[in-house]
Parts: C-alpha cells; sequence; structure tokens
C-alpha cells in the first residue's frame, strides 16, 4: 500500500510539472505584434496592433475582402487609445479604448472605432457599437511587406494615423485642442496654487506667451507671479508679454529689473541673462 502510495504521488509530481512547462511555454506568432505610441500636446495616443506580411499574396480584394469588416491587421483586433478627447477628420472622438477595425474598399476605406474594444478579430463585429465612422480615400505606396501603423505628427496640434500595406495607404487626419485643453489646465492649476507659488502662473504665462494665445489673462497671471516674487524669470515673462501686447514702457521698465536681478546673482544662467539683455537693447532701440 505504502508504495503504491509514493508511486501515485510521484505520477502526480510529474504530471504537475509537464503541465507547468506547458503553461511556460512560448511560441512565435507568425504575425508579431507592435505598439505605436505618440504625444500631441498633452494628449497620449497609441495603437496595439500585430503586423501580416505580404508573402507573395494578393492582399487587397482576396486575402482583405472588399466591404466587409477586417480587423487591420491580425490576431486580435487592432486597439486604439487616446487619453483626451480628439477630433477624427474633423468628428468628435471621446477619450477611450477602441479596436480600431476597417472596411477597405478600391476607391475609399471605412475606418471604425468599435466601442467592441475586446473583440477577437472581427468576429462579433456590431456596427450599432461604432463609436465613430469615417471614410478616406486610399493611395499607392512603396511596398509594405509587413503591415505598419503609424501616428506621425503633423503639427503642434494635429497628427496622421498611417495604415500601410502592400502597395497601399491610408491616413486619417487626428487634431486636438492643445490650446483648449492647456488653458483648462492652467486655471485649473493656478486657481489651486498656494499663495507662495509664482512658478504655477509664471509657467502657465509663458506658455500662452510661447503659443500666442490668451495673452490677456496670461498678462494678469504673469503680474500675479511677480507678485508674489520679483525675480529675474517672472519678470522677463511679465516682460516679453507686455511687450508682445503693445506695453513698451512696461516691458522695458520690467527686462531692466530683470537684468539687474540677474546680473546680482552669481549664479543665475548667464545664457539666460544674455537674451534678457538682447530684448532689453532691441526694445529701447524702438522708443
Amino acid at each position: 500500500m505504502r508504495l503504491l502510495f509514493r508511486v501515485t504521488a510521484l505520477a502526480c509530481v510529474l504530471v504537475g510539472l509537464s503541465t507547468s512547462a506547458h503553461a511556460q511555454l512560448r511560441l512565435p506568432r507568425p504575425s508579431q505584434k507592435n505598439v505605436v505610441s505618440q504625444t500631441i500636446g498633452t494628449t497620449d495616443l497609441s495603437v496595439t496592433y500585430h503586423r501580416p506580411g505580404v508573402k507573395g499574396r494578393t492582399i487587397w480584394g482576396e486575402l482583405v475582402p472588399y466591404g466587409q469588416p477586417w480587423r487591420t491587421g491580425a490576431n486580435e483586433a487592432t486597439q486604439f487609445v487616446t487619453s483626451t478627447d480628439i477630433q477624427v477628420q474633423g468628428k468628435p472622438l471621446p477619450a477611450g479604448t477602441y479596436a480600431l477595425l476597417t472596411l477597405p474598399g478600391k476607391d475609399q476605406w471605412t475606418v471604425v472605432f468599435s466601442k467592441q474594444k475586446e473583440l477577437w478579430g472581427a468576429s462579433g463585429y456590431k456596427p450599432e457599437e461604432d463609436a465613430l465612422r469615417v471614410d478616406v480615400k486610399p493611395s499607392a505606396a512603396p511596398h509594405m511587406e509587413w503591415m505598419a501603423i503609424t501616428l506621425d505628427p503633423t503639427s503642434a496640434a494635429t497628427a496622421e494615423l498611417g495604415i500601410h500595406w502592400e502597395k497601399l495607404r491610408v491616413a486619417v487626419p487626428i487634431s486636438v485642442d492643445v490650446n483648449g485643453m492647456v488653458l483648462k489646465s492652467s486655471r485649473e492649476a493656478i486657481a489651486a496654487a498656494k499663495s507662495d507659488d509664482w512658478r504655477t502662473p509664471m509657467s502657465a504665462a509663458a506658455w500662452c506667451l510661447d503659443a500666442d494665445v490668451a495673452l490677456d489673462e496670461a498678462a494678469q497671471w504673469a503680474a500675479a507671479a511677480v507678485k508674489v516674487e520679483e525675480n529675474p524669470r517672472t519678470l522677463a515673462v511679465a516682460a516679453r508679454i507686455a511687450n508682445k501686447t503693445g506695453k513698451g514702457k512696461d516691458a522695458v521698465a520690467h527686462m531692466t529689473k530683470a537684468v539687474t536681478l540677474a546680473k546680482a546673482d552669481a549664479k543665475f544662467n548667464k545664457d539666460l541673462l544674455a537674451t534678457y539683455e538682447k530684448d532689453l537693447t532691441s526694445w529701447t532701440a524702438k522708443k
């Protein structure tokens, strides 16, 4: 009986080892996984997909039939994620995770952002679950053996979602309300800032200056930063906003103080001081 028990126990151990080894086995997939990402303003975009190869096959109209939902890759449905609300070809798409499906055609493709984010391929796809559909025109492109999806910025507030396989490419324009979102977050951050925080209003004002937006509001933020702490950086931002809004005397007065304080600080960045002095010389010459 004892011998039988030992044999049985050994068999169970061997089965357990076999099961464990099997569970850890990882084999390569013919279509490898890829993830692409891009930040536009403060919006994070990403696409997760699998890259099928041409492998000498006829792709369009055969392997990928025209007019039928396609997973836009291989294996699981391609997944598109946006961290904020965006516009796709001028149409709104809320922040979220979507299955990216397409309906290829000879002269036109329909690109679908589906709320069915857990699809396997296009199996079980329901058009009524679409969050957004847009139509795009395919164009001829250099041969791409392994399908590639790209997210390429086209400006500070726009990007292009590209799908390129075999000798065909489609591009989907994406836009982000960068200015609106940054202004909103700046207002919220300044409203929540502590009374001795000069960096938050100064940084928000400096961003508005660089982006050339909401300069009247930026002037108020810069003034608030100067009021909390009059230092070369706060004064320089206030000076540059004043200059850009046609208040030359205020610009010269603020930058004169900024240069004086910067020169008195042995640790202040000399290159930055040089830009202050250059601005001051330029503005003074215009008086």
